[in-house]
């Protein structure tokens, strides 16, 4: 039976920390370690991780240095030949790590294994739509196929288990991303690896965390360290695998959208949006990203003026 690590990055999540704390306290096979590796919370997150006395449980703590560096120190640490991660918002199942188990045992020669997960939002929960079929159980995907389905990520950082030595091979996160790093981690290891997918909800994607806690709702990130940017490291791959360019180019002109719309990077957007085959994306994208950008701008304006009417009668009939 295999033996885990879990990794939980930690910075400024001390309303959070304690539930995801408490689903691996919970666990039914209980076989693991959790490594917390505070990134230098100015919070209490610390206080509430201390407050946790098990000793499966190991604390570390540094200065700020971003999620990627921190889940690899946390991986440097881990003792166990099997890794898992756990953002502090997040939480699991009772029968995850079970799961994953059952899943090394029948897969063993696997490269990551994954599972369903819910989406938790306005205090309800929603099982991700993955691009599966629902009488599909457990077993090998085609990760890119599957992602370009419904552009619903098969992998998150919560729902996913590797062995150490793989994930250390491959450098672990880029640190220099500072988002998707997980996706073009995910890639580079479906590129030459089976990936397997468990089809029950397992894990709880948090998204209802604050924004000043998960960070990433308004902002629009510099090239440099966002993922669509750095799709060409997998060019060659690309090239010659129709659904690895379904994927690439569907996820171009969809996480581009905020660029385009606040006219943000205009020369390295019109790079990625030249490489799109434009067959393989709904006709909207066309409009978006063709039309001039005054009228791209009044379409964005509208719509969000709608949207926001809508949030407000939604309020409104909710009371």
């Amino acid at each position: 039976m295999p033996r885990f690590s879990i990794v939980m990055p930690l910075y400024n999540k001390a309303p959070y920390v304690r539930k995801a704390i408490e689903s691996v306290l919970a666990q039914s096979y209980t076989d693991w370690e959790l490594i917390v590796v505070d990134d230098g919370s100015t919070d209490n997150s610390s206080t509430v991780v201390e407050g946790t006395t098990d000793n499966r449980i190991r604390h570390l703590r540094q200065e700020n240095q971003g999620v990627s560096s921190t889940r690899n120190r946390g991986v440097r640490e881990a003792s166990s030949p099997f890794i898992c991660f756990l953002d502090a918002d997040d939480w699991w199942d009772t029968h995850f790590l079970e799961s994953m188990s059952e899943a090394i045992s029948q897969y063993p020669n696997a490269g990551i294994y994954g599972t369903a997960y819910w989406i938790v939002k306005n205090g309800k929960r929603h099982t991700a739509p993955i691009g599966v079929p629902q009488r599909f159980t457990c077993g090998v995907i085609d990760y890119f196929r599957t992602y370009a389905a419904t552009l619903c990520m098969p992998l998150t950082s919560s729902s996913v288990c590797m062995s150490r030595d793989l994930f250390l091979s491959l450098g672990g996160f880029d640190p220099h991303i500072q988002l998707g790093e997980d996706f073009l981690l995910w890639v580079s290891i479906a590129l030459k690896h089976t990936v397997v997918f468990i089809n029950t909800p397992l894990a709880y994607y948090n998204q209802d965390a604050a924004a000043t806690f998960r960070g990433t709702r308004q902002k629009v990130y510099n090239p440099d360290t966002f993922m669509t940017f750095h799709l060409n490291r997998f060019a060659e791959d690309e090239s010659c695998n129709p659904d690895i360019k379904i994927l690439f180019d569907r996820l171009r002109v969809y996480t581009l959208m905020k660029f385009r719309r606040y006219n943000l990077f205009p020369d390295k957007v019109r790079n990625e949006i030249a490489q799109v085959d434009f067959s393989h994306v709904p006709r909207i994208y066309r409009f978006y990203y063709m039309a001039p950008f005054p009228l791209v701008s009044a379409y964005y304006e509208t719509m969000s003026f709608l949207s926001s009417v809508k949030k407000k009668i939604l309020q409104w009939t909710s009371m």
